[in-house]
Formats: structure tokens, sequence, C-alpha cells
């Protein structure tokens, strides 16, 4: 996630809790007694959320009940779009590269789960590869799926992916490590005849 939606996804986050926070409490002091200030929707603690006349207010407006249903379908709607995306957003987008010189350096996640995918899928018996990075900018770590054709030892696979391209990419990032999760799993084919 880039740090403006970062930033912007923390706004809107802490504008939410302090609204509920101030609904909530100031209607938990009334109801505990307190004296609301002047301005206040409810006047003690026996008043009720929704009066009789609040709530049959429109109810003869044709309008009304379609505005109040499609106003909270669209709040739903727009809750579930954010949540999804904030649950979605788990690729690491960045990674910070030891250069050296004390500086450092931002390399882009998606170079680096590039240059993972195509080194793993160009070893021997891999038919398709996929790398996905995860963690921390400092402490990345990486998940690789690989379909290996059926005449494929996994281990051997295996050891050249660890060896090969993770030991580049670890390299050339200046990382101390780069845990990684690697899932191996066949290419479904036919069964050959003997004869």
């Amino acid at each position: 996630m880039s740090a403006v939606l970062r930033t912007v996804n923390r706004v809107l986050i802490g504008l939410v809790g302090l609204v509920l926070l101030a609904v909530g409490g100031s209607v938990l002091a009334v109801g505990l007694g307190l004296n609301p200030p002047s301005w206040w929707i409810h006047d003690a603690g026996d008043d009720v959320l929704l009066s009789d006349a609040e709530r049959t207010r429109w109810q003869d407006a044709g309008w009304w009940w379609p505005t109040v249903i499609a106003a909270l379908a669209l709040v739903v709607l727009l809750t579930l779009w954010w949540l999804t995306a904030v649950l979605r957003r788990r690729r690491l987008t960045e990674v910070r590269v030891n250069t050296g010189d004390g500086e450092g350096a931002l390399l882009r996640g998606r170079a680096l789960e590039s240059v993972l995918t195509s080194e793993a899928a160009q070893l021997d018996g891999v038919q398709r590869a996929h790398a996905h990075l995860t963690g921390r900018p400092d402490a990345p770590q990486t998940r690789v799926h690989l379909q290996l054709e059926p005449h494929v030892d996994p281990g051997t696979t295996l050891n050249y992916l660890t060896t090969d391209a993770l030991a580049h990419a670890r390299d050339s990032a200046g990382l101390k490590s780069l845990p990684a999760e690697v899932r191996l799993t066949g290419v479904k084919h036919k069964a050959e005849r003997v004869s």
C-alpha cells in the first residue's frame, strides 16, 4: 500500500472512530444522568432515540423508505469495498534495499516479484511460477508457487529455487534473509501408454 493510501486509510479510520466514540460516549453519559448541552439531540436519560413523531414523520411520503434503504445499501457496499481493499493490499509494495553506503533505497515490490517469478520459471521442469511478497519493507517475506512437470524431482527443484532465485533476490536487495513459503504442485497430464 502506498504512503498516500496508507495515510488516507488511517485518517478515515481515525475519523470514523472519533465519531463513534463521541456519539456513543455522549449517549452513555446522558443515559447515566449527566446534563447534556442545550444543542444536543437528547434531553434526559429517559429520552428515546427516535420518538413516535420522528419515526412516522415521513411515513406517508413515497420516496422516504426507498431513499433510506438505498442510502443504507450504499453505506454497506462502500464499507465492504473498503474492507476488501484493505484486506487485499497485503502485497508488499516496496522493499528497503541496503546499498552499503548507509543511505539505502526503495525497490518496488512488483519488480522484485517479477524477477523472482521469471527466474523461478526458468528452472528446469517448472512450467509456471508465481512469487508474492509479504511482510514489512525492512523484513520482506515471499510466497512462491511452482507448477512442476511430471518428470521433475521436487527436492531438486526446491534446492535450485533456494540456491539460485531466492539467493539472487536476497543478495541483490542486500537483505540479511528472505524467508520463503514454497508451494509445489504438479501439472495434470494424461496417462502415457507403455509399450
